[in-house]
């Protein structure tokens, strides 16, 4: 089914905004060819040109883009159980950081792999994304904090789009935390490290955006700006982990420099969602770290939704603090802990999170000319996938037209 085909009685959440509920289709049909979305509409109401195409029957199921972890970490080595285990017993993130472990703990696992080590260790949790209808995904580096461990890392990140049938879109993270090689000296690090290997990860192709972590525990915004200012210099967009665990400013640092999103945001003030809407950023919420951390600061879900913040949800599948490979599980958190609507998290995992990786022109609605980019549910209500806890009703997953 890779030349041209018709899916046919399929319930279609388009996610185009402006229409019904999930931009609906009832008792719809769509045409493929050649990879991308040719026509969409009413069953009844299908083109002669694509009347003689091969036809899967969807009987009522429902039909989505493909879903987008807009927010991983997914490439690693090691594990954090011990840390989950300290966190249980009363430790905090920031006290287990500053006793040696954290992000810096699972450097030296990473380190210790080279890049076919590092995508055999990552392939599980890829693959138990796209079980659950996942086309695209982003990945971040962060884990290396030397210019090479780093570039190993986006290398790895690559190669997972070449042995799975997944589009991966990269962000430089160097600036994630220090290394104790650079204990206190920031600065240099940021200069010696975070600056002078964008630079290298930009001329060998890996990156697709630039990344950071502005916190007490991590950069200031002094800091972020002058790596921003080289990636801007570079045409390369920036995104940055802001406000999660204090008001930094960061998400107005970001705005500033038309930033695709800022992430986490718990801490966020309405001077920095003000600024997010202004420059459109995409606000994205990250429930599995909030949960792990047992946060209880809840990001304005309101204030966003009032200001006109698009919101994107994702797993932030991580090592330390959100160990999770379920999208649909974020989506159930998003509405449960966060209070987001059944259609907000649908588009959180789809045209916002598509927003949030600069992907709109292909991928997140379903609309003619874009990747045939699907995923079939075998339920007849949008709301299910979030409902239900633990429970996967993927039928079928088609990347580029191909199931």
């Amino acid at each position: 089914m890779t030349s041209g085909y018709l899916i046919r009685q399929a319930q279609i959440a388009t996610m185009v905004p402006g229409g019904p509920a999930y931009g609906l289709v009832r008792d719809g049909a769509l045409a493929v060819r050649d990879g991308r979305i040719a026509w969409i509409g009413a069953d009844t109401d299908i083109p002669m040109q694509f009347a003689g195409l091969p036809v899967e029957d969807a009987k009522g199921a429902l039909l989505t883009p493909g879903l987008i972890d807009c927010h991983t970490h997914i490439v690693f080595g090691g594990d954090r159980a011990r840390e989950f285990a300290m966190r249980l017993e009363g430790a905090s993130y920031q006290q287990i950081a500053a006793a040696g472990g954290g992000i810096v703990s699972t450097v030296r696992a990473t380190r210790a792999l080279d890049v076919d080590g590092l995508v055999a260790a990552a392939l599980p949790r890829v693959d138990a994304l796209l079980a659950e209808g996942v086309t695209a995904l982003e990945v971040k580096s962060g884990y290396g904090l030397s210019i090479e461990a780093e570039l190993r890392m986006l290398r790895a990140a690559r190669r997972l789009a070449e042995v799975r049938p997944v589009t991966i879109r990269t962000s430089w993270l160097a600036a994630h935390a220090l290394p104790a090689d650079y204990a206190g000296r920031p600065d240099a690090y940021i200069d010696e490290i975070c600056i002078a290997g964008l630079d290298a990860a930009h001329h060998e192709g890996l990156i697709d955006a630039v990344d950071g972590f502005c916190e007490s525990i991590a950069f200031d915004t002094v800091q972020m700006a002058r790596l921003f200012d080289r990636a801007k210099a570079l045409g390369i967009p920036v995104k940055l982990h802001a406000e999660q665990l204090s008001d930094m400013g960061g998400a107005k640092l970001a705005a500033s420099y038309g930033a695709l999103s800022a992430d986490h945001l718990e801490y966020i003030d309405p001077a920095g969602v003000a600024a997010m809407a202004a420059a459109g950023s995409v606000a994205v919420i990250l429930p599995g770290a909030f949960y792990a951390l047992r946060e209880t600061k809840l990001p304005p879900i309101a204030e966003f939704r009032a200001a006109g913040v698009p919101m994107a949800l994702s797993t932030d599948c991580n090592p330390g603090t959100s160990p999770m490979t379920s999208l649909l599980l974020a989506m159930n958190m998003g509405c449960t802990l966060f209070r987001l609507t059944a259609e907000e998290a649908l588009a959180g995992t789809t045209r916002n999170a598509a927003r949030a990786l600069g992907l709109s022109a292909e991928a997140g609605t379903l609309e003619p000319g874009k990747r045939a980019d699907l995923a079939l549910w075998s339920v007849s209500d949008p709301a299910e996938l979030s409902y239900r806890i633990g429970f996967n009703p993927l039928l079928k997953r088609f990347f580029g037209g191909s199931a």
